[in-house]
């Protein structure tokens, strides 16, 4: 994006946000552009999957054709959800619970994932994995080395500022990715203890005792 279309795609997302579906010539309008115009902005931003056009029913004649945020649009806004998360741990005070939940939070994911990894090869649990937390927002790369072994670098992580407080989220991340890919997996580096990222060397041999810290009852 150049000149001034950041400031014009931000105002239409702006705009959105505050009146939710608006139609091209409402936009035009609010926006101060003409309809083509706003037009050619809403095309990038849908192609980047921030709008997405919707139909509206009206009382009389056709279905009125409006601009609305996806979720990835809605994304873009400030959320302060950590805020929230870290003052209800806060409340719980007792580092068992906080262990507990923190636990229970680990099996969910396990038996949400697990699936997706049945009758896989190594290659193929780890672009799976890879595909999992690019999902939630960790913008992940791999590096595939010669020993058969990965490295997986995330370069965002969206707990961490509940991570830098309650190391139990990093701990149970590790132990989900060993329990998803059934290999050695090792942290070498953490955003939440001061890293530049995530880094994750992952072992190309078999390990089958990591899975029963997370599934136990």
């Amino acid at each position: 994006m150049r000149g001034e279309e950041p400031t014009t795609r931000r105002r239409i997302l702006n705009a959105l946000k505050r009146h939710g579906k608006m139609s091209a010539s409402a936009l035009a309008n609010e926006i101060g552009l003409t309809e083509m115009g706003i037009r050619r902005h809403m095309y990038g931003l849908e192609k980047e999957g921030y709008v997405e056009i919707e139909s509206v029913r009206q009382a009389m004649g056709r279905p009125l054709h409006a601009y609305a945020l996806t979720a990835s649009g809605d994304e873009l806004f400030p959320k302060n959800y950590h805020l929230l998360t870290l003052d209800l741990l806060s409340e719980l005070e007792d580092e068992q619970f906080i262990d507990a939940m923190f636990e229970g939070r680990g099996k969910k994911l396990l038996n949400r994932y697990a699936p997706r990894m049945e009758g896989k090869a190594l290659a193929k649990r780890v672009e799976e994995l890879a595909a999992i937390q690019n999902a939630g927002g960790y913008m992940v790369e791999l590096e595939r080395h010669s020993d058969r072994s990965y490295t997986m670098h995330e370069y965002n992580c969206p707990i961490a500022q509940v991570a830098g407080v309650y190391q139990q989220a990093c701990s149970c991340e590790l132990e989900l990715f060993r329990s998803l890919l059934q290999v050695p997996v090792e942290r070498t580096e953490c955003l939440a203890k001061g890293g530049g990222k995530c880094s994750y060397v992952i072992d190309g041999q078999p390990h089958t005792q990591v899975k029963k810290k997370l599934t136990d009852a």
